[in-house]
């Protein structure tokens, strides 16, 4: 299954012959219906709608469409309809013509004075008798469903370009986890050595005297807190387990984003205490290194779904 990005563009468009009065000649003039859909990241499924007012009636359609097929961003559909002859105009219906004679010689007959209705007034009114759109007429379903299908294709291929950049970080964070993981063992050697180093001071002083005790208790104190403060042994072990489950997930595809959001969350929290930890300037430069490409594949993440 395909990993995808909520990054997406995609538009088309379609015609039809405009539609007519039944009885009266088609016009020539054609309508064009053109759709576009857009899509951000959003932690959520975001729709919104621009649809012109003849086409408000299928945003139901148009909304149950799109949460059919997408699960989480900010999508934006817009639609337009156009005649192709912006200089057309449809001829007006003569039953339209004729109810508007028959209208004006009504209302003189009780308001002698009322003006005559002007071309512009006829035209108007005969655009306003225009029958509703049909949807078989104009495509719109067919279309909406080729737009979203432009859609997915584009955060598909958003979606793997992202995949591809976030497994070469975790092939980088990967080699730096295995550059950390022989420095623990060599951080604890030096401890130990330092730990023998006091025993031989303490031991050196006067036998049994209250101040080699002393000595010799502080050494093992101190032993034990460092020993404790720079074992990042679990750490690492954690950082190299939520590195094989992101690559699992992006094996797996789907929806994953906000799975994925959580485990980079944790990588930092790891790479954090990691060099926190750190005794050493390797390892606090190899916690520096990592939090970076933790960083950079944080911002990849939240665009995908």
């Amino acid at each position: 299954m395909a990993v995808y990005s909520m990054t997406g563009y995609a538009s088309a468009q379609t015609g039809a012959p405009a539609a007519s009065a039944e009885g009266e000649p088609r016009t020539q003039a054609v309508r064009r219906l053109g759709m576009e859909i857009r899509s951000v990241n959003s932690r959520f499924l975001d729709l919104s709608f621009r649809l012109p007012d003849e086409l408000r009636s299928f945003e139901p359609m148009l909304r149950a469409l799109v949460t059919a097929k997408v699960k989480r961003g900010k999508i934006e559909v817009r639609a337009a309809l156009e005649g192709l002859d912006s200089n057309a105009l449809p001829d007006p219906p003569t039953r339209v013509l004729q109810r508007l004679s028959s209208m004006q010689d009504a209302v003189q007959s009780w308001l002698p004075e009322a003006r005559p209705l002007s071309v512009a007034d006829v035209l108007r009114l005969c655009s306003n008798s225009t029958p509703a759109l049909d949807a078989g007429a104009l495509n719109i379903t067919q279309l909406a469903q080729n737009v979203l299908t432009g859609l997915l294709d584009a955060r598909a291929q958003e979606g793997e370009r992202l995949s591809a950049m976030l497994r070469g970080h975790l092939k980088q964070l990967r080699a730096l986890t295995e550059l950390a993981t022989p420095l623990v063992p060599q951080l604890v050697e030096q401890q130990r050595q330092r730990f023998m180093d006091r025993w031989k001071e303490a031991m050196g002083l006067a036998e049994g005297s209250a101040t080699s005790e002393a000595a010799q208790d502080r050494a093992l104190s101190e032993a034990t807190a460092f020993a404790i403060r720079i074992d990042v042994a679990e750490e690492v072990t954690r950082l190299d387990s939520h590195i094989t489950e992101i690559e699992r997930l992006l094996g797996k595809g789907g929806e994953v984003g906000k799975r994925l959001d959580f485990l980079i969350q944790e990588l930092h929290r790891e790479a954090n205490t990691l060099g926190s930890k750190s005794s050493a300037l390797e390892l606090t430069r190899i916690s520096v290194d990592m939090k970076v490409l933790i960083e950079q594949m944080r911002e990849q993440v939240q665009n995908l779904e």
